[in-house]
C-alpha cells in the first residue's frame, strides 16, 4: 500500500483484503463486520484523546486502527493513518486537520463497508460459494491442530524443554500489536512449535482469536501464557 496520495486511494480494496486471508470471502466479510463494529468511531476517539492531552492514547489509536484498515483493504485510511501517526510527536495542533480528514475516510469507508456486505446478502450463489471456502478452511485447519497436539504430547513423553520460542513469541506479538494480518500466517506456519511452546490451549485461544481479527485479544492471551511459563 504505497499510493503517494492518499486522497486518490480506493476507500476498500477487496482484492486487497481477500489476498491477506488467502482468497477466504466469508471470513474476509466476517472481519468487515468487526471492523464495522470496533472501529468505526476511532477517529472521533483519537481526537478526544488528543483535545485532552493524552497524545500517548491518541497516537496508539491511529496505529491500532492503521493496522486494521491494512488487514481489510482500506487504502484510503491506512495511507491516512500512515501520515498522521508522527505528527503526534509534535505539538497537537498539526493533528487536527489530519484527524478530521481520517474521520472523513471513516465514514466514506462504513459506506463501503455497508455495501460490500449488502451485496453478498443478495447474491445467493456468492454466499452459498463463501460457505464451502469457509467450510473448506476449518478442514485445513484440522491437521495444523492435530499436529499440534502431536507436538505437545511428543514434547510431554520426551520429557524435554519445549524448543525456545522466545524470538518467535516476540516477532508474533510484534505483529499482533501492529494489527498485522501476518500474524495469522506465523500461528500457521508455526503451529506445532506454538502449541508445544506455549500450550495448547492458549495456542488454539490465541489462533481463534486472531482469525476473529480481535488482534488485542490474542496479544492479551499470548501475554497470559508467556506468564504462565515464566512463573
Amino acid at each position: 500500500m504505497t499510493a503517494a496520495n492518499p486522497a486518490v486511494a480506493p476507500v476498500l480494496e477487496v482484492e486487497t483484503g481477500l489476498q491477506q486471508l488467502m482468497g477466504d470471502h466469508d471470513l474476509y466479510r466476517q472481519i468487515l463486520r468487526r471492523f464495522r463494529q470496533r472501529y468505526q468511531d476511532s477517529a472521533e476517539q483519537a481526537r478526544t484523546e488528543l483535545l485532552a492531552g493524552d497524545i500517548v492514547s491518541a497516537q496508539r489509536t491511529v496505529h491500532t486502527l492503521k493496522g486494521a484498515a491494512g488487514m481489510i483493504g482500506a487504502q484510503q485510511l491506512y495511507q491516512l493513518s500512515m501520515a498522521l501517526e508522527p505528527l503526534f510527536a509534535g505539538p497537537p495542533a498539526p493533528c487536527i486537520g489530519p484527524l478530521a480528514q481520517l474521520e472523513l475516510a471513516v465514514r466514506a469507508l462504513m459506506v463501503a463497508i455497508d455495501a460490500e456486505l449488502a451485496d453478498a446478502l443478495v447474491a445467493p450463489a456468492t454466499a452459498a460459494a463463501a460457505t464451502a471456502t469457509a467450510a473448506a478452511a476449518t478442514a485445513a485447519v484440522a491437521p495444523a491442530a492435530t499436529a499440534a497436539k502431536a507436538a505437545m504430547t511428543g514434547a510431554t513423553a520426551a520429557a524435554g524443554p519445549p524448543p525456545e520460542i522466545g524470538p518467535l513469541v516476540k516477532h508474533l506479538a510484534r505483529l499482533l500489536e501492529e494489527g498485522d494480518g501476518a500474524a495469522i500466517d506465523v500461528l500457521e506456519q508455526s503451529a506445532s512449535v506454538l502449541a508445544a511452546g506455549l500450550g495448547e490451549e492458549a495456542f488454539q485461544e490465541v489462533t481463534e482469536a486472531a482469525h476473529q481479527f480481535d488482534f488485542e485479544a490474542a496479544l492479551a492471551i499470548l501475554g497470559m501464557a508467556q506468564e504462565k511459563l515464566s512463573a
